[in-house]
């Protein structure tokens, strides 16, 4: 008896796996954690970031965040043991943007800095690009530093084709970056520049600064 309820305990939760996995996200969402991921990462043991992080270890990410970057992110994080005060160092287009709310979310309950840039074969940083969703994973950064030549980037954001009802799907979207912003002591005034375009608009290093989304002086690298 107990090899038969055995038996049919296992089919059962192999039956209620396959039902889950023969979705297409959730084959999308195995894929980008075990298969492929659309992030890299590296760690430098020494980053120098405009003389606020110096001698202390950075995690570089880049590419594009897709529909499990956040889980990839936090094995990432732990994997390099990065503590308080450590810096993420991101290049991405953006990608993601729920995703990319929950990424800004472990980097601000690790106590983690954030700044956009690359790190060349020397070793070097070098500055670079944060776009779209990008821009909500560098908001969770306490400090986020600015490297000089790097660039923040936002447009406005639009409902896929397979919601009911675009607008209320618009508008909760809105009130979920507001309340994100808001937690990260980021000015809404963002959202209002995000609004301006469905094209990337690239903010300014004054602009950055008054929404209070750059923190740390800007210093070439």
């Amino acid at each position: 008896m107990s090899v038969i309820l055995f038996v049919v305990l296992t089919a059962g939760v192999g039956v209620r796996a396959f039902r889950d996995l023969s979705r297409p996200e959730a084959w999308d969402y195995w894929k980008e954690l075990y298969v492929s991921p659309s992030l890299a990462s590296s760690l430098i043991a020494s980053a120098d970031l405009n003389g606020t992080a110096g001698g202390r270890p950075a995690l570089v990410i880049s590419g594009k965040i897709g529909v499990a970057s956040a889980s990839w992110f936090r094995a990432r994080v732990d994997e390099a043991h990065l503590a308080a005060g450590d810096t993420v160092l991101m290049s991405s287009p953006g990608g993601n943007l729920g995703q990319a709310i929950i990424m800004g979310e472990i980097i601000r309950s690790r106590g983690l800095a954030t700044a956009v840039g690359i790190v060349d074969a020397s070793g070097k940083i070098k500055p670079s690009f944060c776009a779209s969703a990008c821009v909500f994973v560098y908001a969770g950064g306490q400090p986020r530093v600015g490297v000089a030549g790097s660039a923040l980037g936002v447009h406005r954001f639009v409902s896929s084709g397979t919601v009911s009802d675009p607008v209320a799907d618009t508008q909760r979207t809105t009130g979920m970056i507001l309340s994100y912003l808001t937690r990260m002591g980021v000015s809404p005034s963002l959202v209002e520049a995000m609004s301006e375009t469905s094209d990337i608009r690239w903010l300014g290093p004054r602009e950055m600064t008054a929404m209070n989304l750059v923190t740390a002086p800007s210093r070439a690298p």
